[in-house]
């Protein structure tokens, strides 16, 4: 079938052809660091890294590239330094490293680039100037901002009436403005202010602009494909069309637009004030895997709203728990090739479609479960193995996963993760286990059944799980 797609330009599935085959260029929204990842932000890492996956197996693993943005200049990153009275570089500098270790136990690939705002500051400027000089944008009380009436189709991504794109734009609504909807390329900035200098003074970019000078000066001035969460297709996106188009004189900007839907949490959006607000590193603090996580925010479709709550978490889990038995199960037999099996490819290649990928998967891992030959089991688990790489998942030792090991992960395309750990603290090493497990067995052969169960107790409290056989203690796994 090939490659199909939805365009939120277009509003439709659209067959997916590059523009240059030999170079699929895609751009997405990446954090602003102020604060750690919360799994909204996670969500768009994990849709567009299998998305990469998918890319990368069509196409090679050369011919993709992947640029997501570190925005390192933003009024939020500001405000929050002012508030934790750090300087601005190690705020920065420290949320950054957070957010590369989160997404990195999430076992999402790195993008080919990584531009960060503030080493791009000159190409903003340069583009600003190219908008000033083809009537775009004006200049006003130290601010130069985008006439949104100069570009007559603006809205064209977001199909938003006037007043609703006023609404939705969230700007201030300046005495210096020519029409309430225009935005800001450029603002001055105060002594205390980061700032840069420039022909309207000493300021700092909008954050518009930001994205379409990185993409521009790492994937040209029209690319395949742009994506990011729903919450970016206004203002952001609509404004990164307006003054890239403008700026290089009525080129296509983007050929695909992908959004991801919305993150709620037991069916109610969201919220700091609400309580319910988990980011990605409390929950690795509380010992979720990575890998639960990860898949847990492949559940969903990308573009459908996704409920996350500890009840998912804990599906997701006993998914992972069924696949990782199965291939433990099939014996020393080893996986080989990297072929994924056709149905999976099917499904992701119709609009990512990972709930349909995971109903295969699932399958692949019944069938392991009753193969009853060498051979069968052979070509079986190397389809679940593949399968699950395709993604993202099902690359730890079957074993060692279930014993809550720290493992390092190799990732599909020969892309060796070393400092990548599925399991992000575990609370009790695996001696102290075989520790109390001995510590039991003595127990009980003594008859004192009192402080067998009460080790048994300890341990469970730690989320140890023992498999008891009438002779004694067979295993043992993790149950977090």
């Amino acid at each position: 079938m090939g490659l199909v797609l939805y365009n939120t330009l277009t509003r439709k599935k659209e067959r997916f052809t590059p523009l240059d085959p030999s170079l699929v260029r895609m751009y997405v929204c990446g954090p602003t660091v102020y604060d750690f990842a919360h799994i909204g932000n996670a969500r768009p890492v994990v849709v567009f890294d299998v998305l990469f996956r998918l890319l990368r197996r069509i196409y090679g693993a050369d011919h993709v590239t992947y640029v997501r943005n570190i925005t390192d200049i933003d009024d939020k990153i500001i405000n929050a330094a002012a508030e934790n009275k750090e300087p601005i570089g190690s705020l920065t500098a420290r949320t950054e490293q957070a957010f590369h270790e989160d997404m990195a136990a999430l076992g999402a690939l790195d993008p080919t680039e990584e531009p960060r705002a503030t080493a791009h500051i000159a190409g903003m400027i340069a583009m600003i100037q190219r908008l000033i000089e083809s009537g775009n944008a004006y200049e006003a009380e130290n601010h130069v901002l985008f006439g949104v009436a100069s570009k007559s189709d603006y809205g064209k991504l977001s199909r938003r009436d006037r007043d609703e794109m006023i609404a939705g734009a969230r700007v201030e609504v300046a005495p210096y403005k020519k029409d309430p909807a225009d935005f800001v390329l450029w603002k001055p900035s105060s002594p205390d202010q980061p700032g840069w200098d420039s022909p309207w003074g000493r300021g700092r970019p909008g954050w518009h602009i930001e994205c379409s000078a990185m993409s521009e000066a790492l994937l040209g001035d029209t690319f395949d494909i742009h994506g990011g969460g729903l919450d970016l297709v206004f203002p952001h996106h609509e404004n990164e069309i307006a003054q890239s188009e403008c700026a290089h004189g009525g080129k296509p900007f983007v050929r695909f637009w992908l959004h991801n839907g919305y993150v709620t949490v037991n069916g109610e959006k969201m919220s700091k004030s609400l309580g319910n607000f988990f980011t990605v590193r409390q929950l690795l603090k509380e010992d979720y895997l990575g890998e639960v996580i990860r898949l847990t925010l492949l559940f969903a479709h990308y573009r459908q709203p996704l409920d996350f709550s500890r009840e998912a978490l804990a599906a997701a889990k006993q998914t992972l728990d069924r696949f990782y038995t199965a291939l433990r199960e099939a014996g020393n037999v080893k996986a080989e090739g990297t072929s994924v099996p056709g149905e999976i490819t099917a499904a992701l290649e119709d609009d990512l479609n990972t709930p349909l990928a995971l109903s295969a998967l699932h399958e692949a891992a019944t069938a392991l479960n009753k193969a009853k030959t060498v051979a069968e089991k052979t070509r079986l688990k190397s389809a679940l193995v593949a399968g699950g790489a395709s993604l993202g998942l099902l690359q730890a030792d079957a074993d060692a996963r279930r014993k809550g090991r720290t493992i390092d992960v190799q990732v599909q395309f020969g892309v060796v993760r070393p400092s990548v750990t599925y399991d992000v603290e575990v609370i009790r090493g695996e001696q102290w286990v075989k520790e109390k497990i001995a510590a039991r067995e003595a127990a009980r052969k003594a008859k004192n059944f009192e402080e067998a169960d009460r080790i048994r107790a300890e341990l469970e409290a730690q989320g140890i799980v023992l498999e008891d056989k009438p002779d004694g203690t067979s295993d043992w796994r993790r149950a977090g």
